[in-house]
């Protein structure tokens, strides 16, 4: 099937949250651990399309958007706008609708919080060497078609072309990290993510970059 990488589109939004919450937890759906597609699609994905869609660019086949690549040219930027405009948003709406009524979603706000204690999420700042980040996902059907690749390809050239010294990004997939180090993505640091253990998965982040200069 001929797939064609282009840029983002505003109407490609729908699409591209469709393929983030059937691959947010390690490609396989979201409500494995949290049960509110909409909230959690704008966790994930609504600094990128919301606020720079011009960083990013999805995979298409027969009209059909079967990928993405969402990025940001400044990580420092996303960790600020996150704060002060998305996750307050977000939640005041988790409250509104009662999201934690449900015993699932409970259980990841608790060993959430116990990861957060044990310093889990404090990571060195990779910020001058590594500013931009990324987020790719491939819908299932079309991974292991080198989509992937063209994806990052199209996306690091566009970070060159606005002088970007760097990317960098975070993953718990082992199977994505093997493919970045393959792209020429060097480990940058790694933790463990306990807050997973009550699915059964023992599993680390690992933050990944790679010089565009």
């Amino acid at each position: 099937m001929d797939i064609r990488i282009r840029a983002y589109r505003v109407t490609d939004r729908d699409s591209v949250r469709e393929i983030a919450w059937a691959t947010a937890f390690l490609g396989e759906p979201g409500d494995a651990f949290f049960t509110d597609k909409e909230l959690l699609c704008d966790f994930l994905t609504g600094y990128f399309t919301d606020y720079e869609p011009q960083s990013c660019f999805v995979a298409e086949a027969q009209g059909r958007v079967v990928g993405y690549i969402i990025g940001a040219l400044d990580a420092g930027r996303v960790d600020s706008v996150s704060m002060r405009a998305i996750l307050p948003r977000l939640v005041a709406r988790l409250l509104w609708r009662g999201v934690f009524c449900r015993r699932r979603n409970r259980k990841l706000l608790f060993h959430l919080l116990k990861s957060f204690l044990k310093g889990e999420f404090f990571l060195p700042a990779f910020n001058r060497e590594y500013p931009a980040t990324l987020h790719i996902n491939i819908a299932r059907g079309f991974r292991g078609q080198g989509t992937g690749g063209r994806l990052l390809s199209v996306f690091c050239d566009y970070l060159k072309s606005r002088r970007s010294p760097g990317v960098r990004l975070a993953t718990m997939s082992e199977t994505a990290r093997e493919f970045f180090s393959h792209a020429g993505f060097v480990l940058l640091a790694t933790r463990p993510r306990s807050y997973f253990r009550y699915l059964g998965r023992d599993l680390r982040v690992y933050i990944l970059g790679k010089t565009l200069v």
